[in-house]
């Protein structure tokens, strides 16, 4: 496996590498960001990000910014939720959106057993297309290349 972006290592374990925001931001998609701007109220401009865990501020998607789990985590000295005795907690038993609470309570058990570079690797082979191999994002419903019905998550 290659260098990890620790800006991507989300501490919740929504990693970064398969981001719907992080996607349609690289690829400068804006019929993407237009789609994701009704999930998030916000506006195509917005719809950027370099990782969770970038040093600047607004390198790092506006909703990303306030989570209460990242500063929950940082409160503890720890890098995410797999190194808390207290997972899963209400930080992810309220978390607003059902595919993150999903992805979370996989992912978090999972990257506690493997680690970090483990976790990382089966994450980003987890997010591709059974049929085609064409890379998804978390939370993909098909596939953009065959369209084939996908739920990777």
């Amino acid at each position: 496996m290659g260098t990890i972006n620790k800006d991507w290592l989300a501490p919740c374990g929504l990693y970064c590498g398969v981001c719907g925001i992080m996607f349609a931001d690289r690829d400068g998609n804006e019929k993407f960001k237009e789609r994701l701007c009704t999930v998030y109220g916000t506006q195509p401009e917005d719809i950027k990000c370099k990782g969770c865990m970038a040093e600047n501020e607004e390198d790092i998607f506006f909703y990303c910014r306030s989570c209460p789990i990242k500063h929950c985590t940082k409160e503890k000295g720890i890098e995410g939720c797999y190194q808390c005795d207290n997972f899963p907690c209400d930080h992810i038993s309220n978390f607003p959106m059902p595919v993150g609470k999903k992805v979370m309570l996989r992912a978090v058990p999972q990257w506690r057993e493997w680690g970090t570079e483990k976790w990382v690797e089966e994450e980003e082979k987890r997010y591709h297309c059974p049929k085609c191999g064409y890379q998804l994002f978390r939370g993909a419903k098909s596939c953009r290349s065959c369209k084939t019905p996908v739920d990777q998550d």
